[in-house]
């Protein structure tokens, strides 16, 4: 591909998002939400004289898996401003007024024109992309200025174009980068295969992140007093596919166990059709503000609303977390950092490396069938000794890998204090 092709690509790219944006609340606010985008930085950094530090970010998984980063720079550079950009509305949306930024914006189209006024405005000191979101002309833009730019958390895999024959104008991006973290020894050796050498082993800052939930996770007195003296399923970020294949145990005896399900994005409507499919009784979690009672003879509870969901995992003895059946499985760590067995389905996981990892030491279990889950469900909720081994497994996990943030903090401090 050429940088001509790219840029073509882009231009097809927007205009096929605003046609689907009249149909589709998501795409309407990629377009509506970058209107205006660059008059409204240059005003808002006009009276600016501190340095920026820019981070970048996808999604809102991205987002915590750049926030120890973030939070750390802060503490470590207290005269920068953070100035933080989003691609995907799900990420800008439920983290706009986040206090690790000081400025928090949607991140332009990636055209020539759009990559150049962006850094002549923002005049970034340095840039740090999270994982990936590997914009070529935004990229290309920051290394002709001569601006440090960073990838940290980052994930290889041979089938990506970057390590193709035909993929030079790909390795290209690569090259952009002043140095890269990767998550593990793959994908360093797949960046030193096509000549990039300035690469760091430093593991994923999930790991960091997800271990400082357990320190800040808040007492939910009212999931308290739902769980009771019973164990507690939580399902963590289920989609539609996931709560159909759990029906069936849904609406089985449930005996002494009780559920959570937080379902990946709140559709009410959607929710009122799964507790019309379930006998047992249910209720929101808004509803169980104003409804003490009820909250003890509940045995399924929906969490209706977003950014509880890490505190809820304190009280799971079990998990089922949500994606694998579709697009992907979502974020396991931060059940996994409390420490107990975690199920999901058997789709789409081999990404990400936590659940390969998981899976070889028997702290997750990949589930394709439903028998298969009764089965494991009614062993752990039987046998105490092996719930506690394998919660063991999967919190000693966590903790083993932590400390990815400290690693990319002492190689930034280091170049940024040599540079200045």
């Amino acid at each position: 591909m050429s940088k001509l092709l790219y840029d073509f690509s882009i231009q097809v790219y927007i205009f096929l998002i605003k046609i689907v944006g009249f149909f589709n609340v998501k795409a309407n606010k990629m377009i509506e939400g970058r209107k205006n985008i660059l008059p409204k930085i240059t005003s808002d950094l006009k009276e600016n004289k501190s340095p920026i530090a820019w981070f970048h970010c996808a999604s809102l998984g991205e987002f915590e898996q750049g926030r120890p980063v973030m939070e750390a720079f802060k503490n470590e550079f207290p005269d920068y401003k953070i100035l933080l950009t989003f691609f995907s509305p799900s990420g800008f949306e439920i983290r706009k007024n986040t206090d690790s930024a000081h400025f928090v914006y949607y991140l332009p189209f990636d055209t020539t024109k759009n990559a150049q006024n962006f850094i002549d405005i923002v005049k970034p000191n340095l840039a740090v992309f999270v994982k990936y979101e590997l914009w070529f002309n935004f990229l290309n833009e920051l290394k002709s200025k001569n601006i440090s730019t960073y990838l940290i958390s980052a994930n290889f895999r041979p089938n990506q174009l970057f390590f193709k024959n035909y993929g030079s104008f790909f390795k290209k991006i690569i090259f952009c980068f002043n140095h890269i973290f990767v998550q593990n020894i793959k994908s360093k050796d797949l960046l030193q295969s096509i000549g990039y050498e300035s690469v760091t082993n430093s593991g994923d800052t999930r790991f960091d992140r997800v271990f400082q939930s357990t320190k800040k996770a808040i007492n939910l007195t009212i999931i308290e007093s739902f769980k009771s003296n019973n164990k507690l399923l939580v399902v963590g970020s289920a989609w539609a596919a996931d709560v159909d294949f759990l029906m069936p145990f849904l609406n089985s005896e449930l005996k002494e166990l009780k559920i959570i399900i937080a379902p990946h994005e709140i559709n009410l409507s959607e929710i009122a059709t799964w507790q019309k499919a379930i006998k047992h009784k249910s209720m929101l979690y808004s509803q169980s503000k104003s409804d003490n009672l009820a909250i003890n003879e509940a045995k399924i509870l929906f969490i209706d609303n977003i950014g509880m969901l890490s505190s809820v995992y304190r009280y799971a003895d079990f998990c089922w977390i949500g994606g694998a059946f579709g697009k992907g499985l979502h974020n396991i760590l931060e059940a996994a950092t409390f420490g107990m067995p975690i199920f999901f389905g058997n789709k789409n996981f081999s990404k990400f490396q936590e659940a390969v990892d998981l899976i070889k030491i028997e702290g997750a279990f990949v589930i394709g069938k439903l028998n298969d889950f009764e089965d494991k469900m009614e062993l752990f909720q039987k046998e105490n000794d092996k719930l506690n081994a394998v919660s063991q497994i999967t919190e000693n996990y966590v903790h083993q890998n932590i400390g990815a943030t400290t690693k990319i903090m002492n190689y930034i401090k280091q170049q940024e204090l040599t540079a200045n």
